[in-house]
């Protein structure tokens, strides 16, 4: 399934149709346990559990990084289990856990659930649909990886809209339900009439030593690279969680940071795909030097100017950022540790990612206690993301030279 041969959007959808509708709906299923979708029903859901708010909370923080701890075991099979079987595996843990959330008179039941639904929606899905991709792909990874970052913002976009509608004539798990019945058919659709990829062959023994001795966390460049691949969704995570306090403190408006939200969200769509191509005609390593600096110009500009006007720069630079940083990142990774080992790295980086951005709100509530001003912690901001920035450049360079 590798395509050698430069292509443009309509024909990379053309030849590659069927994976690539593999890897996108992966990556829109994901949805299903992403906190925004969850977030839809969190009252009923603590209602159905007996759980006060701060006992969801806890528990919802609990579970998420159980999650990442469970997605280095289970991510690294990618590697070498065929994808449809992994995909198969993936969708069964989702629909176990959908049920069980969503019918288990019992809360450790219910709970258990939602930490499934949390693991293989936000967790194994996501990992499927960008491992896969970054593989299968060559001179067209950057627009592959682009068409595909575009199944996350689509998801934000229909399943809110969606469940609202819905909820006019169902219960909150009649919603579930429905969603989930047809991501099914569809995924049945793929696994019978598509034509799926191998594991790598030299992967798909689980005995063979080779695939346990690949270590990236005894690896300096790891360590170089990962601060700048957590940068956005790190502190984008404070910036979203504590948005009452940034549009106080920047004497903005809540309505000028919703309609900046939404506006965010659209403009991830024509970047992404922008951004794809770039990285096929310019290199993953030019992009990777540039497309963290216009979320640096935002939020410097946040700082200095704030009022609503810096809300809107802020959003924009972390919509322009946002849309290339899954494609630069998994480009990155594949470029530095090659095609049989990226699920392993993959699930290491998405690891890392679930623990950062639990730790972030936490920090920055402690911030916020202290009476640091949001303008100080977007300026802290934006030093880690220029020392995470310049701590990246050898892994870059060290990515360019293997081209």
């Amino acid at each position: 399934m590798n395509s050698n041969t430069p292509q443009n959007y309509l024909g990379l959808l053309r030849h590659h149709s069927g994976l690539l509708a593999i890897v996108f709906l992966a990556v829109f299923t994901g949805n299903l346990g992403q906190s925004f979708f969850i977030g839809l029903f969190q009252v009923p859901i603590s209602q159905h559990l007996n759980l006060s708010a701060s006992e969801f909370g806890n528990i919802y923080a609990i579970i998420t990084i159980a999650g990442g701890f469970l997605v280095i075991h289970f991510g690294p099979k990618i590697d070498w289990v065929p994808p449809r079987q992994y995909a198969l595996f993936v969708l069964g843990a989702l629909t176990i856990g959908l049920l069980l959330l969503t019918l288990s008179p019992w809360w450790i039941l219910g709970i258990l659930g939602l930490g499934l639904l949390r693991l293989s929606g936000q967790g194994l899905m996501t990992h499927l649909g960008s491992t896969l991709t970054a593989r299968e792909f060559t001179i067209n990874r950057g627009r592959a990886l682009g068409i595909i970052s575009l199944a996350m913002p689509s998801g934000e976009i229909i399943l809110p809209s969606l469940t609202a509608l819905l909820l006019l004539w169902l219960s909150w798990q009649q919603v579930w339900w429905c969603i989930l019945v047809f991501l099914i058919i569809l995924w049945l659709y793929l696994f019978i009439f598509v034509d799926w990829p191998d594991a790598p062959q030299e992967k798909k023994d689980a005995n063979n030593q080779h695939i346990h001795s690949l270590n990236p966390m005894r690896e300096l460049r790891f360590w170089l690279l990962i601060p700048m691949l957590l940068v956005l969704p790190m502190t984008l995570t404070g910036i979203f969680i504590f948005q009452a306090q940034l549009t106080h403190d920047l004497g903005a408006n809540t309505s000028t940071y919703a309609l900046a939200l939404t506006t965010m969200g659209l403009i991830r769509f024509p970047i992404a795909l922008l951004g794809g191509r770039w990285i096929d005609e310019l290199g993953v390593s030019l992009l990777a030097r540039l497309y963290l600096l216009p979320y640096a110009v935002a939020l410097l500009t946040a700082a200095l100017i704030g009022g609503s006007l810096g809300i809107w720069v802020l959003m924009l630079g972390a919509g322009i950022a946002m849309s290339m940083s899954t494609a630069v990142g998994d480009s990155l990774l594949v470029s530095l540790w090659g095609k049989q080992h990226l699920g392993r790295v993959r699930s290491l980086k998405s690891a890392f990612l679930v623990f950062s951005t639990g730790i972030t709100p936490a920090l920055l509530g402690f911030s916020l206690d202290l009476g640091v001003h949001f303008q100080s912690i977007l300026i802290s901001m934006l030093l880690f993301l220029i020392i995470a920035w310049l701590l990246a450049q050898a892994p870059i360079q060290q990515a360019q030279q293997q081209l």
